[in-house]
């Protein structure tokens, strides 16, 4: 099968840049990735974070799909108990109105961050998976215009009212947000950055129990990953060595610091902490394009599915887009002709 290939940014800071350089980063990105071939660009939403410069997809959606003629963009994701369900529906039809066929809606349950932040967000929020449930219902009632005690069996618009739909994902690390997308008739993300244990087992229920809703009459899957590739074997060690450094910190609740190889290559791993790092290493596909290419084949066979989100670290914008770059090569991604951008 075809291997499409989609990007999952979520607006990285390093040490020693801004939230400002990143978020230019992300518009020189998804001009990349909109000339080689990548099919979606998603966000990912983070609060109180010091490392991440993304609380808001939809607004930097409406900027990047300016930016670009192909590409597919949205979140991934919304975490939709932030928030209002009636008013995601609004930011993200308006999207769909903006740019037609090219807006996808990834939900997610986690909070984004803490929860005190997530209850600052939304403060009805009491973290109760049956309001989560509720909320989906009540955002596809809002996309689609199907009566329902939400919208007041109708009488509620979310507005702009148009023809089309944004394409619905729910992103799950797990088998249950699998069970709910299936239930719902959403498509479906597995994140295998952050679970690398029962992906495959979790997309295959999910087939299994796909119910068609209006939007989506057959079951559709990708899985996301972090993951890196270059030429020089130097590079992708160094990459890998941040990664592993990064992932263990964030185990420990150390979500601010901003590594270097520098700093990771100097630290004395316990027999605990190596234990971690090596099965943290199944969240994601670092090496030489060789290398990277087995690693993603053989996890798109175990899945079963034509699409992997790829999300890269680098010390560097120049070799974060290069191995995007050497991603569409190594896939044999057909090159876009794109309009120029001062």
């Amino acid at each position: 099968m075809s291997l499409q290939l989609s990007v999952l940014d979520q607006t990285p800071i390093r040490r020693g840049s801004n939230a400002v350089e990143s978020l230019q980063e992300s518009i020189q990105l998804a001009r990349l990735a909109d000339h080689l071939g990548y099919t979606r660009y998603w966000l990912s939403e983070h609060h109180n974070s010091a490392t991440l410069a993304m609380a808001a997809p939809e607004i930097l959606i409406a900027r990047l799909a300016g930016e670009t003629n192909y590409i597919r963009f949205g979140s991934g994701g919304i975490m939709l108990p932030n928030h209002s369900a009636f008013k995601v529906a609004e930011n993200f039809r308006l999207l769909e109105a903006l740019y037609p066929n090219r807006i996808d809606l990834g939900i997610g349950r986690a909070p984004g961050g803490d929860r005190i932040s997530a209850k600052l967000l939304n403060p009805s929020n009491n973290f109760d998976p049956q309001e989560y449930i509720q909320q989906i219902k009540d955002l596809q009632a809002y996309l689609t215009d199907t009566p329902g005690e939400a919208n007041l069996e109708g009488k509620i618009k979310a507005i702009p009212v148009i023809d089309t739909v944004p394409e619905m994902w729910m992103l799950t690390s797990s088998g249950e947000s699998g069970y709910l997308a299936a239930h719902a008739g959403m498509a479906l993300s597995y994140a295998q950055f952050i679970n690398p244990v029962g992906g495959a087992d979790a997309v295959d229920n999910y087939r299994k129990r796909f119910r068609p809703s209006q939007s989506l009459t057959a079951p559709k899957a990708n899985l996301g990953i972090f993951a890196f590739t270059s030429e020089s074997e130097k590079k992708a060690h160094e990459v890998q060595a941040v990664m592993d450094y990064r992932l263990l910190s964030f185990e420990k609740g150390q979500y601010n610091e901003m590594p270097t190889y520098e700093i990771a290559k100097s630290y004395n791993y316990s027999p605990g902490e190596w234990q971690r790092v090596l099965f943290n290493r199944g969240r994601m596909a670092i090496g030489t394009p060789d290398v990277v290419k087995e690693k993603i084949t053989a996890l798109t066979r175990e899945f079963d599915v034509d699409e992997v989100v790829i999300a890269t670290f680098a010390e560097s914008a120049e070799d974060r887009f290069r191995s995007y770059e050497l991603f569409s090569e190594v896939f044999e991604l057909a090159e876009r002709q794109t309009r120029q951008y001062a």
